[in-house]
């Protein structure tokens, strides 16, 4: 009786050497190459039942029953996180585990140009369908939000949301998004403002900033283009920023455009500043760094006026004369505006 139970345990312990062995060369075999790309999403509370599950339906791995011994043999089978991920027939399963353990989801990077208004961001995300444009605009005109977030009773958020190419997730909440931008916002602004020379509040200098940034066109027009609005607060001359009516519309409507007719010039709105005879009700858009910059510092000029010559570049005068002329010389002559656009200086800088 003792041999054969001896023998018993020794037949046992070469069958549990061979399954620890068996599980051993599964973990770390791949069963196809790494063309055979997938990617799968990991749901909230999702098991190992169902992601070996999963793995079996994408024909990432062979037999899912092995692929949960496994798991459970290594202690991993808890460990796995929402998310979505890159998997590949050149993994093995250990690396699949892995890649799933780490939590770290699959990254896309989206771009906010500068200059860009919480409409065209709310636009852009639409089109890339990662987070919904109405979630990203109800975050931003939510008014604790917005009061908790930059402690000023502001209809939105626009500003401070600082125009540079973030990496989110298909996780990513439009929340998690707008606090990333309003953490590169603060870190930028904070370290410019310790030089700033102009006497404005910090709401007053973000909106003032957005009006530069979206009346320039050559970057190195910025200091000069600052200083003229500048020049104008100081002297109680209103802004007459072409940008601000259009925001006016779309704050008024809800609909933007690009066109505006002589009786939007003179239609009050908060952001008109042919109406309004200060800075408009707040920002019309996100400033960049470097108009920010030039909001704070601007050019010592005694400019009061600037006239564009229809490549992206501007004219700047002192008098109301000499603006009359260069009006006259580049707006009113139909030959000086043919063929030209403010696009030939961003094709001339490329070349």
């Amino acid at each position: 009786m003792k041999r054969i139970l001896a023998i018993l345990i020794l037949v046992g312990g070469a069958i549990g050497v061979y399954l620890a062995f068996d599980l051993v060369k599964f973990g770390n075999t791949a069963i196809g190459s790494s063309s055979d790309e997938k990617v799968v999403e990991v749901g909230a509370g999702m098991n190992m039942t169902k992601f070996a599950k999963l793995l079996k339906e994408q024909g990432l791995i062979q037999d899912e029953y092995k692929m949960r011994l496994y798991a459970k043999t290594l202690g991993r089978g808890r460990h796995i996180k929402k998310g979505e991920y890159k998997l590949d027939g050149g993994m093995t399963p250990q690396g699949m585990i892995d890649v799933v353990s780490s939590g770290k989801s699959i990254q896309y990077s989206i771009t906010f140009p500068e200059g860009s208004n919480i409409y065209d961001m709310a636009e852009l995300l639409d089109q890339r369908g990662i987070i919904k444009g109405k979630d990203f605009l109800d975050t931003v005109r939510d008014p604790k939000f917005v009061q908790a977030s930059i402690g000023v009773a502001a209809p939105s958020l626009e500003g401070y949301l600082f125009p540079e190419t973030y990496d989110i997730t298909r996780f990513t909440t439009a929340k998690e998004l707008v606090k990333m931008m309003l953490t590169k916002f603060n870190e930028n602004y904070n370290v410019l403002a310790k030089n700033a020379q102009v006497k404005l509040s910090k709401h007053d200098l973000v909106t003032l900033a957005s009006v530069v940034e979206k009346e320039t066109g050559a970057p190195e027009d910025r200091p000069k283009i600052a200083s003229i609005f500048v020049n104008r607060l100081n002297k109680g001359m209103p802004l007459q920023s072409d940008p601000t009516i259009l925001y006016g519309i779309i704050d008024a409507t809800g609909k933007p455009t690009n066109n505006i007719t002589k009786a939007d010039i003179t239609r009050p709105t908060r952001y008109n500043t042919y109406t309004v005879k200060r800075l408009p009700f707040g920002p019309i858009a996100n400033p960049g760094r470097e108009s920010l910059a030039a909001t704070m510092r601007p050019a010592q000029t005694d400019y009061l006026y600037f006239v564009s010559r229809n490549d992206g570049t501007s004219v700047f005068t002192s008098t109301y004369a000499d603006h009359l002329k260069a009006v006259k010389k580049f707006q009113l002559d139909p030959h000086a505006r043919e063929g030209h656009s403010w696009r030939d200086l961003k094709e001339k800088k490329s070349n």
